[in-house]
């Protein structure tokens, strides 16, 4: 094999990656916009509290924690979104995330022992789901892909385990 062979070879996999759903976007800036109150009330009360014994502008902590809840708003998801993708293969799922440290997780049929679907009511909204592959063992042993469409998901549950039985036979 070539040098040319075999970064063609490696570049193939991640090329190969399917990405999320579009929508997914929209349930993680919800997600995220429902979490903004965690840092927003709390700079709402030092503002309102502790802070009026400083020389600090009223307001200065509420403005600084909203552009930063505005940033994550708008940047966050697009990032989390870009950070999923996954490739099904024959007896394997490649799922590939992560923001900072990046991680590929290589779910092999075989261990695979149930299969879930999961739907919360903001993914229900946008006719998402999340696939959820529970394998033998401990660490890892829940493994999720979401941002598939639901009937997406439920097609790929019923692939993997048809593809079990068929090895158990």
């Amino acid at each position: 094999m070539t040098s040319e062979m075999a970064e063609g070879a490696a570049a193939a996999p991640a090329a190969a990656m399917t990405p999320l759903h579009p929508d997914q976007k929209k349930v993680l800036r919800i997600r995220t916009a429902l979490a903004l109150p965690v840092l927003i009330v709390p700079a709402f009360v030092l503002d309102m509290g502790p802070l009026r014994e400083t020389a600090l502008p009223f307001g200065l902590v509420l403005g600084l924690a909203a552009l930063l809840g505005l940033l994550a708003l708008v940047a966050l998801p697009r990032r989390r979104y870009r950070a999923w993708s996954y490739r099904e293969e024959e007896d394997e799922l490649h799922i590939r995330h992560g923001l900072f440290f990046r991680m590929l997780t290589v779910v092999p049929f075989g261990r695979v022992q149930h299969i879930d679907v999961a739907q919360g009511p903001i993914e229900r909204h946008y006719g998402l789901g999340t696939l959820i592959l529970h394998t033998a063992g401990t660490r890892g042993a829940s493994v999720p892909l979401p941002g598939r469409p639901h009937e997406e998901a439920g097609r790929m549950r019923d692939q993997i385990r048809a593809k079990i039985r068929q090895d158990l036979v």
